[in-house]
């Protein structure tokens, strides 16, 4: 245990102070050092001007330092040189505004061993206060391996025994001797009451939950912390709750499950799940959800290590839990931001290609038809002239239904669209469509439009309505043949519109029908096609926002039918 002694006023204070504290450990002084040397986590003391004051055995092996050689240093030697001089600066400001900051804000920091190599830490400060002057307390975790502590327990109950059986040789000693001895066990004494109030405050202010149980896992201590985290009083804790009354069942099943594959025995979901991953020396500061008293849960990082008594016997287990539930929902947000901006570029890549290809059609038939218009002069050329003319519209009125689609899409992933509902005649809108689309069809294709009902008024979305029909009949006339019938219909009745559009073409594949709806797909059968693989999916979202209900009935080679059924209410 390091022994870097304060000045003389804050150590006769300290005695002065007593230890009033809401744990049974101030009677036992090796309980205290259990929790600071046997924690498999490092735990820095520090005072105002950034000096380490104490210093674990854990975290000078993590650094690698000989034991005490860090007392006395500046905080910034455990700190890479290019942190050094901010770390100054933020160490200043802690001082001026000390406050507690538990660990797991999805902060990785970089801590500098002896040897210049550097190393992942996370850290988690306290602040605690003797008269006028400030500590604070670091708990330091190495996120790459978890070691076990030494046994400071035993080799200080050897090193007491050592200077009894010194003492009890040294009778001839003089009284100039025996007073000096005395002098040191009381300097001792008073180095150990000092020792125990920094571990008191430790007990009473880190950020982090930390809990002593017995060997079944029946809980014994539970600093304030836990109390607070957990919604347990002391009281309600300890000697009546287990260990595993914070767990999920699941998970403790799902270790359990792990453990008894790695071990070749059977392993229960109960406290073996911890005391087995010991034996096994798996790296037991694992990720959990903990359950709090009102059933709530929230991530730690929980660390459970041994206690042993004076004769190497496992007495207990000592746990240290810190909330990581910021860090975990930091790395929800970010794996979401990363498949968005997967799916994204995705998109982006599909639409590259599909643009480049659907432009390219119709602009070279633009191209070489009004080259070949600028060849024909003659007045009986004229056929030819309009031939060539009709192309460009054609060919013009494609690029602008593929610059529609993506305006749509555009409009309504944007989430920019709502429905705009007003009565209007379906049976009007439908014949007007129905003309609008006449330079579509192929030759000798025909559109029958039906409409069956008592009424053709209707409440709905005009334009959203438009484009759903506009994108159905586009369809049907592309994947139907020449001298084919596209039959259009609309029927009202009482609360209801249904829209069918039915063909005789090239039908879709079963496998493909379940897939219409996402975009830039198209069928497995029509990839030769000129299409974007747009038009059922802005179908399907006009659709959803007027809450209609699609069905789609294909069979290859004999044809499709789309039918949309919409509530027809007007309020």
């Amino acid at each position: 245990m390091p022994n870097k002694k304060i000045n003389k006023k804050s150590a006769s204070k300290s005695g002065e102070m007593g230890l009033h504290l809401s744990m049974p450990f101030t009677t036992n002084n090796d309980t205290f050092h259990a929790l600071f040397n046997y924690a498999s986590i490092g735990i820095l003391i520090t005072n105002a001007s950034g000096e380490i004051l104490m210093a674990n055995k854990y975290i000078e092996q993590q650094f690698g330092y000989e034991l005490g050689e860090l007392i006395g240093k500046k905080v910034e030697i455990l700190i890479p040189p290019r942190y050094g001089a901010r770390h100054v600066k933020h160490r200043e400001g802690y001082s001026e505004n000390p406050h507690s900051r538990p660990m797991g804000l999805g902060m990785e920091l970089s801590g500098l061993r002896k040897d210049g190599s550097e190393f992942p830490v996370e850290v988690s400060l306290g602040h605690y206060k003797i008269e006028n002057d400030n500590y604070s307390l670091a708990f330091i975790n190495d996120i790459t391996q978890r070691k076990e502590t030494e046994q400071a327990v035993i080799q200080l109950n050897a090193h007491l025994e050592e200077k009894v059986k010194e003492g009890s040789q040294s009778l001839a000693i003089t009284v100039e001797q025996l007073s000096s001895q005395i002098k040191e066990t009381e300097r001792k004494d008073a180095e150990l009451e000092r020792v125990n109030t920094f571990l008191n405050n430790i007990w009473n202010h880190a950020g982090a939950i930390i809990f002593v149980s017995d060997k079944a896992g029946l809980l014994q201590f539970f600093n304030p912390s836990a109390e607070k985290w957990l919604g347990y009083s002391a009281a309600e804790a300890i000697g009546k709750l287990n260990v595993l009354d914070f767990h999920l069942e699941e998970e403790l099943v799902q270790k359990a499950h792990e453990l008894s594959g790695r071990s070749g025995q059977t392993i229960s979901s109960g406290f073996d799940v911890f005391v087995t991953a010991m034996a096994l020396g798996v790296n037991n500061n694992q990720e959990w959800h903990y359950v709090r008293n009102d059933g709530s849960t929230f991530f730690v990082s929980l660390n459970i290590t041994q206690l042993k008594d004076n004769h190497n016997n496992v007495s207990g287990y000592l746990g240290i839990a810190i909330d990581i539930s910021e860090k975990k929902k930091a790395e929800t947000e970010l794996r979401a931001a990363l498949e968005k901006e997967k799916e994204l570029n995705e998109l982006k890549s599909r639409f590259v290609s599909m643009a480049s290809h659907e432009f390219r059609t119709p602009l070279s038939a633009v191209l070489s038809s009004a080259y070949l218009l600028s060849r024909y002069e003659k007045t009986e050329e004229q056929p030819q002239r309009e031939k060539h003319i009709q192309r460009i519209v054609s060919s013009v009125t494609s690029l602008t239904e593929i610059l529609n689609d993506f305006l749509s899409v555009g409009k309504i992933e944007e989430g920019n669209i709502e429905a705009n509902y007003k009565e209007y005649d379906i049976k009007e809108q439908m014949h007007e469509i129905v003309q609008e689309v006449q330079h579509l069809l192929k030759k000798e294709q025909t559109i029958s439009y039906q409409h069956n009902g008592t009424t053709s008024s209707v409440y709905m979305d005009a334009s959203m309505m438009k484009h759903i029909v506009i994108n159905l009949l586009s369809n049907a006339i592309k994947f139907s043949s020449e001298q084919s019938i596209i039959e259009l219909l609309t029927e009202t009745t009482k609360g209801k519109l249904a829209l069918s559009v039915k063909d005789y073409g090239i039908g879709i594949p079963e496998e493909d029908i379940h897939n219409l709806s996402k975009r830039f797909f198209r069928s497995s059968n029509v990839t030769n096609i000129q299409g974007t693989g747009l038009g059922l999916h802005i179908v399907s979202k006009y659709a959803e926002l007027m809450n209609g209900i699609i069905n789609c009935k294909s069979e290859l080679g004999t044809g499709t039918k789309f039918t949309i059924t919409f509530a027809n209410n007007k309020p």
